[in-house]
This record gives C-alpha cells, structure tokens and sequence, in this order.
C-alpha cells in the first residue's frame, strides 16, 4: 500500500514565496533554478484566477485536498556544489544519504521547521522518458524563463509520465485553462510552444506515443469532472482547446527517421523506461 502524502504545511501564496526566494538567493549568486510541476503551474496561473479556482475546487489528489506535497526545482549539475551551498546557506538540512548517492543528478534538501522538502533535479528530468535542460549554465533552457521552467517543459515533464495519475492530469487541465497552445510561444511566457514540443518529439517515438495517450487520458478525466459538476461546461471547452491544439501539431509535424522505424514496431517492445521512487 502507497503511503500517504504529506502535504506542505503552508497556504499555497505562502509556498510560491519561499520557493520564488530560494529561486531568487540563487540567482543573485549566478546559479540557474527553475521551479518544476505543480507549483510552476499554480505560479503561471497566477494571472487567471478561474484557474486557480479549479485548481484548488478539483484538487490534485481529491477535492479539497491541498495542491503540494514538496518543491520541485531545476539546476544544472555543473553548479551542483554551489546549489548546494545556496540551500546549506539559508538553513536547510540535506539527505546526506541520497545527495551522496545521486548528487550528480539528484538532491535532497528539508526545510529548517519540516514544512516541505525539495528535490532538485539536475540538467534533466529522467523518469519515464528523459526531459532535457542542457548542461551548461547561461545556455540551457533554463534561461528561457523565470522563475519557472517554460510552459512546453511543464507540459513535456507531465506528458513523459507512464503510469500518470490523477494529480498530474488535473496538472495538464489547469495549464490547459489558464494558457492557449500556439504553434510558436514567439517570446510569450504564458504560451505553450506546440512546435517545440512537437519537432522535439518527432524522432522520438515512445515519448511522442505517450503523449497521446496521456493528452486522452486528460481528455477522459476532463469528461469524468464535467459531469461530476467539478469543472464548467465553458472551462472544459478551453481545456479541450488545448489538448486538441496539442495533439494537431503532434500529428502533423514531420517525423524523423528514429520515428519512423520506432513506430513499425510500436508496443510489441516496451517504449518507456520502469522508474523506482526515489525513497526518503
């Protein structure tokens, strides 16, 4: 039996904050991180509050429940010492265990009273499928916003998911909600960039393969909420905007050779890698 989440013990505008300053110390040092997940969603829905309705109405793990169990956050492994610093500095205690094991990809840190933990990944996300950054600080896509990874990156960190669970299809809705997919983000923050996501996925057939899946799973669940009164009949409208916006531009771009090869063989070969959770 899973155990049970242990939420963060602060008001979600109290947790944007603490997260925005650590994000902020470091980058007054030169270091590059980037919130991940859910609290990069709820930090890009800042600006539409019928999102942040929903979100917290529908609840990622139930209704009602509260939306964080931990921060996530991006660096680059090149400036892992100096991350690590950073976080020693302003009083947060390390998982000596973990950061000695996967320190080259991986930290653990808990804030100085236990109101939540960070995990912090370094130059990419690497799960059921691999989510890229780059290695070098100053050139990676973490420079691209601020003080959250883009929106294409949230929606490719969800869409990479196996075994996707309710908390991150109420994820990709929310983002769905409150931001349109166009097919460039033209320097617009609050834009998914549909072509990023659909060239980077056309030599990759197994990520592209869960993509769908997952943007109709988000469908059927959307359905399952519409009629349980959880979501209106209008946001359901612009969340299916999004997913289809999405998937027109994973069907169209033209695919790559990898992907074309791939995709003879389709699900007779396992297209995703198994993850084991990371236990603390």
């Amino acid at each position: 039996m899973a155990p049970e989440p242990s939420f963060v013990t602060l008001t979600d505008e109290e947790f944007l904050r603490e997260a925005k300053a650590i994000v902020d110390t470091a980058r007054a040092k030169g270091i590059s991180l980037r919130i991940l997940g859910s609290l990069a969603i709820f930090a890009h829905s800042t600006h539409a509050p019928e999102s942040i309705s929903v979100f917290r109405a529908v609840g990622r793990l139930s209704p009602g429940t509260p939306l964080f169990t931990d921060l996530d956050l991006m660096g680059y492994a090149r400036q892992g010492r100096a991350i690590s610093g950073v976080l020693e500095g302003l009083g947060f205690r390390p998982d000596s265990v973990i950061n000695g094991l996967f320190g080259d990809r991986r930290l653990i840190y808990y804030e100085p009273s236990d109101k939540f933990h960070i995990d912090i990944f370094l130059d990419k996300l690497e799960f059921s499928h691999d989510v890229m950054f780059g290695k070098k600080p100053g050139d990676g896509r973490l420079e691209l916003d601020y003080p959250t990874i883009t929106l294409a990156d949230i929606v490719l960190e969800k869409l990479q998911i196996h075994r996707i669970g309710r908390k991150d299809l109420v994820d990709l809705m929310i983002l769905f909600l409150g931001h349109s997919v166009q097919p460039t983000s033209d320097g617009d923050s609050e834009a998914v960039d549909a072509g990023y996501i659909a060239n980077l996925l056309a030599d990759d057939w197994g990520f592209w393969y869960e993509a769908t899946q997952n943007l109709g799973k988000t469908r059927q669940m959307l359905g399952t909420f519409v009629a349980e009164g959880l979501v209106r009949a209008d946001h359901a409208a612009r969340i299916e905007k999004g997913i289809g916006s999405l998937e027109a531009a994973l069907q169209s771009a033209p695919k790559g050779r990898h992907w074309e090869r791939r995709a003879k063989t389709g699900t007779n070969k396992p297209w995703f890698r198994e993850v084991e959770e990371v236990v603390r």
